[in-house]
């Protein structure tokens, strides 16, 4: 009997077991499987919008076909996925493909190379990010990742605020139908930029550079972002996550709410931002713009090698306006006009105005030099068609000036 109720007991617990192993491995299974559809999802997400910013880069059929395709699968997105949803999931895509994948490649070439990567950097060896202790670099790069994550999630609290709690419209317009890209979407993103250097001027100007005594935010700002003397591209978001929102979310986030930009639009100015993030505190004096790109990155590494004492905006325009710009440092005026110099606009123009004259002058001289029957058989057409005699008296000595003279009389 012992022996009977012992192999029941296995037999029950061997059952048991098998089920709950059962049920386990079909939980892992279909977890597993709604894992991949989503990061499936993530990854194809931002091939509409990668396929729409390639469209000036192909000629006029590519263009149409690159808008067709665009449009069908911008229609696709958006009737399958909820507008927040479509919204996060862009912006975070976008941030990782221009600002954070770039940034974590400079840094790995600045760390593995670093005799070729200072002799690009324009203060050499001392603008490596290899001069901080590891723990240090760490300790960046986990804060720069948090605040680029943070922020976009403090966007989906906003945007689920906004329509579900208030009842009102989101700050971010998701439609079927974008945007025309001329001149609708180019206003907008001109709108935006515009709008969003003045807040980020003022905020990180009257704000952010306070005095620490007074204001706990030009503390935290000064302890966290300015704790670091030289720039690279990753520290442009190292910050305490407060003042990162204040001064890189928000002022984007705050124009796009006033104006209510399409989806489309709020994507293309995130990444315009994310790589002028990129490129103006990356430290190299090697950029695709040698005068005005460099000429942001230069006053961008002034204003922390001076401590924070001017230079606030990143165009340097308002910079100039106010006079805020930090001693001895070239303002925006001298880098367009390095750039002017750089470019010989001048002497373009010139060679387009000569030109212009002289196929003005060749094509005055084709008419002035018309054969005379020419001008006769025009004469017998106009009488035909209007009923008008018209008489041209040519002379050789009017031919020579480049003068003609017509008289004209009604045909009787």
């Amino acid at each position: 009997m012992a022996l009977q109720a012992l192999r029941d007991e296995l037999v029950y617990y061997y059952g048991y077991s098998h089920g709950r192993g059962f049920f386990i491995g079909d939980l892992f299974s279909r977890t597993s499987a709604k894992i991949l559809s989503q990061v499936t999802s993530f990854m194809t997400l931002p091939l509409p919008l990668l396929s729409f910013l390639a469209v000036p880069f192909f000629g006029s059929s590519s263009t149409t076909i690159s808008l067709a395709f665009f449009l069908l699968t911008w229609v696709t997105l958006v009737s399958i996925h909820d507008p927040l949803y479509l919204e996060l999931v862009g912006t975070l895509a976008i941030n990782i493909i221009f600002f954070l994948l770039p940034s974590l490649a400079v840094l790995g070439f600045d760390s593995l190379i670093p005799s070729l990567s200072a002799s690009i950097k324009s203060r050499g060896a001392a603008q490596l990010p290899t001069q901080l202790s590891s723990h240090r670099l760490r300790n960046v790069i986990f804060v720069s990742l948090f605040n680029v994550g943070f922020s976009v999630l403090v966007q989906g609290l906003c945007d689920y605020v906004l329509t579900e709690v208030l009842n009102i419209r989101s700050a971010i317009r998701v439609s079927k139908i974008p945007p025309a890209p001329w001149p609708t979407m180019v206003k907008e993103v001109l709108y935006g930029l515009t709008c969003r250097g003045f807040l980020h001027y003022f905020i990180h100007r009257d704000i952010l550079h306070a005095s620490p005594k007074d204001s706990i935010l030009a503390r935290w700002h000064a302890d966290w972002a300015h704790s670091l003397r030289h720039t690279f591209s990753l520290a442009s978001a190292y910050d305490h996550p407060v003042c990162h929102l204040l001064t890189e979310w928000a002022p984007l986030y705050l124009s796009t709410l006033f104006f209510r930009f399409h989806v489309l639009t709020w994507y293309i100015l995130t990444a315009i931002i994310s790589l002028e993030q990129f490129f103006i505190y990356s430290g190299y004096s090697v950029l695709p713009s040698q005068i005005l790109l460099a000429g942001m990155a230069r006053r961008t590494d002034s204003h922390y090698t001076n401590g924070g004492k001017g230079n606030y905006g990143n165009w340097g325009v308002l910079d100039w306006i106010f006079g805020t710009g930090c001693p001895g440092d070239a303002d925006v005026v001298d880098d367009v006009q390095d750039e002017v110099d750089k470019r010989n606009v001048k002497r373009c123009a010139s060679n387009v105005i000569g030109n212009a004259g002289e196929r003005l002058r060749k094509g005055n001289d084709s008419v002035r030099h018309l054969n005379l029957s020419s001008r006769r058989t025009w004469k017998a057409i106009l009488t035909f068609c209007t009923g008008i005699k018209i008489s041209v008296a040519i002379s050789t000595k009017k031919q020579k000036t480049g003068s003609m003279s017509s008289d004209v009389t009604m045909f009787r």
